[in-house]
Order: C-alpha cells, then structure tokens, then sequence
C-alpha cells in the first residue's frame, strides 16, 4: 500500500464574502472582504502563505449567515465568527500557525442560515 501524499497546503481558511439584499444576514454586510484582505495580507508578510503552508481563500454563501461574518479553516472544519482585525490576527496567531482553535471565536454548531 502506498502512502498517501502530502496536502499541498498545510490549512486553508476561507472567508464568506456572500452579499444579500437586505435586511436578510449577510457576511458582505459585515465587513467580511476587509477580514479577507487584512487575513491575505498578514498570512503573506509573516510567510505563512504558499505551498505546505496556508492558502486565505474566498468563498461564496457557507449557509452560516445567521453567524456573520463566518471563515472556517480547514482541514480541522473549525468555524470561526469574528468581529475585528484583532480577531482575525488571533485566528492567524493561533490556530494557522500554531493549530491551537480560538475557542472564544468559535461559531456555535447550530448556527445556520
């Protein structure tokens, strides 16, 4: 039996950039591209970014509206709510380049749209 091959990248984190008209929630609404640019950014400058390491991806609707502004990081399936860039920098801090989950940021499992 063959070993199964490395991931390509170790995490990715995806932000929901998803708009709705209102007053349905949105992420859009919620300052999610900014979340998404400053995360890009900071993932990049502290050489987190590329190959075996971490991928800051965009995302369509992840039918978590109701918890806006939503990123979840994979491989775990950890879902994250946050509110600020402080938020976004101790998501990065912690669980991308230590893989420790910022528990107080989590979303409550049901927590939908």
């Amino acid at each position: 039996m063959t070993e199964p091959t490395p991931a390509y990248f170790q995490r990715h984190i995806f932000f929901c950039l998803n708009e709705r008209a209102a007053p349905e929630a949105c992420c859009a609404h919620q300052g999610a591209q900014q979340a998404f640019e400053h995360c890009k950014a900071q993932v990049k400058a502290q050489g987190l970014a590329g190959p075996g390491k971490v991928r800051v991806n965009k995302a369509g609707c992840l039918d978590r509206c109701a918890g806006a502004p939503v990123a979840v990081v994979y491989p775990e399936g950890v879902w994250y709510s946050y509110v600020d860039k402080d938020d976004i920098d101790e998501i990065i801090e912690s669980h991308l380049k230590n893989g420790q989950v910022v528990e107080r940021l989590l979303l409550p499992a049901d927590v939908g749209r």
